[in-house]
């Protein structure tokens, strides 16, 4: 676990820099990758915001035990930026991108909307003490250009409505502003207590929206429950909101933010190769040649 200290943004060191030869960013992107298969399983049968609040909700019930048994330490004097950072990174991101595709946002689209977020990061990296050298902006650029030839063949614009390109803009904006702010005034914490903070704050942000807009009540009578929403909402608390969110604060805690972020540009080919080998959806050339460039993308960004 992170220890419970102050830290203030620096260049990352040459021991921090090998992490990116670790397993850590692998498993990242693919436990990440999966969030969209998560949301195919389970939104047919939900509402977005009250199958986040349940996500949320579950979380915390197995994390705060773990926390009282551990005697985990709580972030002093920092608890309202851990979770402003929390709004922004759960309710405000998931909540868009969730709600976006429940009214119709075709999810190639919402992938290219959310894949500018490397590309809004590096701008603000002066913010957080951060310097984006012009071979990483070349990286960003090549990123950005294969995720949108990997979703090209999968873009639907027919019946779009504004509504759902608004949620994602938000979506976008939300994340990008997330990672810069816990990278700027609570880049360690305890990942525990970190995480119960952001995860509590999250699903009662959430909780007066599900009740104005999707009739939530106690009794979840708004959810249809069978093993295909079962077991999205348990990949999605388990691998999710604890494996791939720990993994995430592990990586914006060690590394530079737009190093951390331009991994998200592997997310959507590795979710088409999933969606492929789960559901036969079509893996033409050019989203072979986009894969290619994402990775050499991502490459550009994150050597030293």
């Amino acid at each position: 676990m992170m220890p419970d200290s102050p830290a203030t943004p620096s260049a990352p060191s040459t021991a921090h820099q090998a992490s990116w030869l670790s397993p850590v960013p692998l498993f990242f992107v693919l436990l990440w990758s999966t969030g969209f298969i998560a949301a195919r399983y389970g939104l047919p049968y939900a509402p977005p915001l009250s199958f986040l609040i349940l996500r949320c909700l579950g979380a915390v019930l197995i994390l705060l035990p773990v926390v009282l048994l551990t005697r985990a330490p709580w972030p002093r004097g920092r608890i309202l930026h851990v979770a402003l950072a929390g709004l922004l990174l759960q309710a405000g991101y998931l909540g868009g991108v969730w709600s976006a595709i429940k009214i119709g946002m075709p999810a190639g689209l919402s992938a290219l909307i959310v894949g500018m977020q490397p590309i809004l990061t590096a701008f603000a990296a002066p913010l957080v003490g951060e310097r984006v050298t012009p071979r990483q902006w070349l990286g960003l650029l090549l990123g950005l250009s294969g995720v949108g030839l990997v979703v090209y063949s999968k873009l639907n614009l027919d019946g779009l409505a504004p509504a759902a390109v608004g949620l994602c803009v938000l979506a976008l904006l939300s994340i990008t502003a997330g990672t810069l702010y816990q990278k700027r005034y609570c880049p360690q914490f305890d990942l525990r207590t970190g995480t119960v903070i952001q995860f509590s704050a999250s699903a009662l942000m959430l909780l007066p929206l599900a009740i104005v807009f999707e009739d939530f009540t106690p009794a979840l009578a708004n959810i249809h429950w069978n093993i295909h929403f079962a077991g999205a909402l348990l990949w999605s608390i388990l691998a999710l909101s604890i494996g791939a969110i720990f993994l995430l604060f592990r990586l914006i805690s060690r590394n530079d933010a737009t190093r951390v972020t331009s991994l998200l540009y592997l997310t959507p080919p590795t979710t088409a190769v999933m969606a492929w080998l789960m559901f036969g959806e079509t893996l033409g050339s050019a989203g072979l040649a986009g894969m290619a460039v994402a990775v050499a993308g991502v490459a550009f960004v994150v050597k030293k």
